[in-house]
């Protein structure tokens, strides 16, 4: 049975789009009809995108968990909401049908009421992945409470500044989390944290490997204690907060070309409407599918393609703890034809990972329920495409290049799953109700084929970003301030003939490691804190594994000897400012930087010299010191 607004052929998309552009409103308004709402909208949509201003759905009211759960109750209560494969593949998996879900959730939105969270509240979670992570989001959700994920691999400082920002009081994070070999003691990383917080009331710790942890009578909590005090009868027959559309949802940080970290809100209705319909036609989702999303939920695929998407669909979706090449490099394989697998959707990065140890640990895996394969996170090169298509897809199954933005909400640009063409490397059409459109440096928009220009989206839609937490002027300088009338995306691309789009990549300092992105301005502020570093500049090299790595350019001190000494404590001092993301693949020790006579560091020049086009540098005579330049080549690290 396919869904009313699931799009079903080429010709049924082209008109589909056409429409979308022509009255967005009525295009709109039609699908979010399939939403269970307790007020209807007054207006489907208002925009000014000079000022950064969205809201859809404007006086319409629901809560997001009736739609994830609630609704699917009367006919899904015993189909699996969340199948759950823990890291070590000798543990038991778990099954949560929609009515375990929704118990679950209800219990913990009692659970936190309890300890005193409230409508509005922020409440951070720092957790593995385990279902008690997306249960935390949904039983937020469902009290008016707005999260903010952050990444299990974050460092104790990472969580400070994302605390202090959405000016959070509460804390859900587990005891500690494995991936792959390795335990990791979260409770640990947020006690480093909480020394440098006073503004955390209570700090519930979920029980998952059973190491050591301290607890601070009066503020830590463990989860299992306090579920257990939970009338579970009484907490099933509370209501779900009724929020307004335009109530945030979720703050989510992502990092920008300043040091400090974004926090991206989305908002209840339209983040809704958007990841529901774009899950359903993108991956051409049919009821009873098994879909699993190999990302992390401390990102924003996560929470679209593994939540909120998925559940709203009444999907069962997937949920893996591990790492894809731990206990060995067939573990994703493993899982797929476990689970019985339907639809894949994974990282270029972990693509290019695998396609190192060769088919062999493909041996012995049918792979046969798979349908639809999916990629995201960066765009995908052509070798690991036919790759994927061919060893793992057995050529039978079609491949969506979804391209988005943690600010975007859901997927922008993509082939639907063997209804439109895919084309290795390309994301090839924008869905619907997506105006995208390529730019020049005027802001003329391009017509011509394999022109580059900027890529932008004309108009709103219902998932775009509403603010940046706190500081609505930077998201408006970030994202609209660029061209009048558009959201700049930050991202270069062109169009073939046939008008798909091919993403090349970032033009701005935001480094994208393995699909995820890290300010450069961040990695430049957590090196620069070793006493013997003067100054740094960090750009980002293209690597066969992660898409990009990171080449640091480093001044240090002019007394300073010891220089591999010297890479250690850089590498060992981003893993504790960032995590073990930050990584620097490259360490050039330098004299100096390419400056302009305004002190501005000219990135170019050193992206050109890590990528080792040399010959490409243009005119450096207007530097501060163009001798710099040619101290800097020599040194180079191959």
């Amino acid at each position: 049975m396919a869904f009313p607004y699931q799009i079903q052929s080429y010709d049924q998309y082209k008109q589909v789009y056409r429409d979308s552009i022509v009255n967005p409103d009525v295009f709109w308004a039609e699908i979010a009809a399939h939403f269970q709402w307790h007020q209807k909208w007054d207006s489907v949509s208002q925009a000014d995108m000079d000022n950064a201003e969205s809201k859809w759905f404007s006086g319409a009211r629901l809560n997001i968990t009736e739609n994830c759960l609630d609704r699917h109750l009367t006919d899904k209560a015993n189909q699996p909401a969340i199948l759950w494969e823990p890291n070590n593949p000798n543990e038991n998996s778990r099954r949560l049908t929609y009515a375990d879900l929704h118990r679950e959730v209800c219990l913990a939105a009692r659970m936190l009421k309890n300890l005193g969270v409230q409508r509005g509240d922020r409440v951070c979670i720092y957790m593995g992945m385990v279902p008690e992570l997306a249960v935390a989001m949904l039983a937020c959700a469902r009290i008016g409470a707005i999260h903010s994920v952050i990444f299990g691999g974050f460092s104790a400082q990472s969580i400070v500044d994302r605390v202090l920002d959405a000016k959070a009081a509460y804390l859900i994070t587990c005891d500690g989390a494995y991936r792959g070999a390795k335990e990791i003691g979260l409770k640990s990383i947020i006690d480093e944290a909480l020394d440098q917080l006073d503004c955390i009331q209570a700090v519930v710790v979920y029980k998952r490997t059973l190491c050591q942890v301290e607890m601070k009578s009066g503020r830590d909590y463990f989860w299992q204690d306090e579920i257990s005090k939970v009338d579970p009868k009484a907490a099933l027959e509370e209501s779900a907060e009724s929020m307004d559309a335009e109530d945030p949802l979720f703050i989510l940080y992502t990092s920008g070309s300043t040091g400090k970290p974004k926090g991206v809100v989305h908002s209840s209705a339209g983040y809704m409407v958007y990841t529901t319909y774009s899950f359903i036609n993108v991956f051409q989702y049919k009821p009873g599918q098994i879909h699993f999303c190999t990302a992390d939920i401390g990102w924003i695929t996560g929470h679209s393609y593994i939540v909120y998407g998925p559940l709203c669909a009444g999907a069962t979706t997937l949920m893996f703890e591990g790492i894809p090449t731990w206990p060995d490099a067939g573990r994703f394989w493993e899982i797929a034809d476990k689970h019985k697998v339907n639809i894949l959707y994974t990282a270029p990065t972990a693509i290019r990972s695998l396609m190192t140890f060769g088919i062999e640990p493909l041996q012995g895996k049918s792979l046969k329920s798979l349908q639809v394969l999916g990629t995201v996170g960066e765009p995908i090169n052509e070798e690991a495409w036919e790759w994927y298509y061919e060893h793992i897809g057995k050529k039978n199954c079609p491949i969506v290049d979804t391209w988005w933005q943690t600010e975007t909400g859901g997927i922008i640009i993509s082939n639907l799953a063997g209804v439109t063409p895919h084309v290795p490397s390309y994301a090839t059409l924008p869905l619907p109700g997506i105006h995208a459109v390529l730019l020049n440096e005027k802001g003329e928009e391009i017509t011509e084929a394999h022109e580059n220009g900027y890529l932008c989206i004309k108009n709103s839609w219902p998932s775009i970003i509403r603010t940046t937490y706190g500081n609505h002027e930077r998201c408006r300088q970030t994202y609209f301030d660029q061209y009048k009338g558009y959201y700049f995306t930050g991202d270069g691309a062109f169009k073939n003939e046939e008008g798909f789009f091919r993403i090349s990549g970032r033009i701005d300092d935001v480094l994208k490691i393995s699909g995820h992105r890290i300010g450069t301005a961040e990695v430049e502020n957590a090196i620069n804190q070793h006493p013997a570093i003067v100054e740094s500049a960090v750009v980002g090299i293209p690597h066969p594994i992660k898409g990009q790595g990171i080449y640091a350019f480093v001044v240090h001190e002019p007394d300073f000897s010891g220089s591999t000494i010297l890479q250690d404590e850089i590498n060992a001092l981003l893993n504790e400012q960032i995590g073990p993301i930050a990584k620097a693949d490259k360490i050039q020790l330098v004299a100096g930087l390419p400056k302009t006579r305004s002190g501005k560091i000219m990135r170019r020049i050193l992206r050109k010299i890590a990528e080792g086009e040399i010959e490409q540098l243009g005119d450096t005579t207007t530097l501060l010191d163009p001798l710099v330049v040619e101290q800097i080549i020599q040194g180079r690290v191959h």
